[in-house]
């Protein structure tokens, strides 16, 4: 059983869905009943990119209404550099400017899609951390990877080169999500087990990276996290909450997540 206290992150990435209704009625019911729900779990949502402003608003009338932030406004992505030339890209002082607090980065369908890599992926990460917004740095192995035993290999190539140049006390600003690649959307999960091992592995890399200042960092676990399998993962002591995907798109879903990540913070 983990630790009471420990810190659990629930973050819920829309990806590209909702629309501008439902995308609202969705950001004020999940921050509304996160003040009721949530506890000390840091909840983040992610919806796209032309919704993010309605959300933060949405979000800051229920911290009005309870005295607390009940929920953070993140991106799912941005650009490296702070403006320019780059027609359709996103600049981190933009998201700021409208009250946006974390951004997902290096995303796997970012790197299969978009051909980014871990150098990019790091710039990303520096620029977040500049402006005092919070990264959530995503990595993690594909299938072939995984079968062939390079998982290991992978995942602390990735770390090291996307977070190797940041100093100790800006990595422990930093949230990191391990997605099994291999897992999502395939049909295959990934035990708890497996999840503790690469947490427990990441856990390590970023300790040779940050000093014990990695002990706090959350590492999330993003394959595949449902109701019907988080208790169990969200239990493993080196995993610290959850990246949502398709049970984030509906408040009943992604509160049952929430609270499970409560019991796994304090349990009984």
């Amino acid at each position: 059983m983990p630790p009471s206290g420990k810190k659990m992150i629930v973050a819920g990435n829309w990806k590209m869905h909702t629309d501008a209704q439902s995308a609202a009625a969705l950001a004020e019911q999940v921050a509304g009943r996160s003040a009721q729900e949530a506890g000390q779990v840091q909840v983040v949502l992610a919806p796209p990119f032309p919704f993010l402003a309605e959300a933060v608003r949405r979000a800051r009338a229920a911290d009005q209404e309870n005295g607390r932030q009940c929920v953070i406004i993140a991106a799912q992505n941005c650009h490296e550099e702070e403006q320019g030339a780059y027609t359709g890209e996103v600049g981190v002082p933009m998201l700021r400017s409208i009250g946006v607090g974390a951004c997902i980065v290096g995303h796997s369908e970012r790197r299969q899609y978009y051909a980014e890599t871990d150098a990019a992926v790091g710039r990303k990460v520096e620029r977040l951390l500049q402006h005092g917004l919070m990264p959530i740095y995503c990595c993690g192995e594909g299938r072939e990877d995984r079968e062939a035993g390079r998982h290991r290999e992978v995942v602390a190539l990735q770390l090291r080169t996307a977070l190797g140049a940041i100093p100790g006390h800006g990595l422990a600003k930093v949230v990191v999500a391990y997605e099994p690649v291999w897992a999502i959307g395939t049909g295959l999960t990934a035990t708890p087990a497996q999840a503790q091992e690469m947490h427990a592995f990441i856990r390590a890399e970023l300790r040779a990276l940050a000093g014990e200042a990695a002990t706090h960092i959350p590492i999330l676990y993003g394959g595949s996290c449902k109701p019907d399998n988080a208790a169990g993962i969200f239990a493993c002591p080196d995993i610290n909450g959850g990246l949502i995907g398709g049970a984030s798109l509906a408040a009943e879903p992604f509160m049952e997540l929430v609270r499970m990540a409560r019991h796994a913070q304090s349990p009984a």
